[in-house]
């Protein structure tokens, strides 16, 4: 009946916590930062091609999502360390 609805609204609570994370990685300053702006940026445009291949392949908004919260889930480990 709710689809994607509670997926994505973990989705949104768990990103935001990594953003939190990437924030103070990128507000401590150092080489560490521009390297965290950089791995962010490249994400994003990877996740975006991925999640294009996807749907035209026929994936459903559900696998999309569940594969960013993969991604979300990997970036908060490593952030978390």
């Amino acid at each position: 009946m709710f689809g994607p609805f509670y997926p994505t609204v973990f989705l949104a609570f768990e990103s935001g916590n990594v953003i939190g994370l990437r924030m103070m990685k990128m507000m401590s300053g150092g080489s560490g930062s521009h390297d965290e702006a950089h791995l962010m940026v490249m994400e994003k445009i990877d996740a975006m091609c991925e999640a294009s291949v996807s749907l035209l392949a026929g994936g459903t908004a559900s696998s999309v999502i569940d594969r960013y919260r993969e991604h979300v889930a990997a970036n908060a480990k490593r952030l978390s360390h």
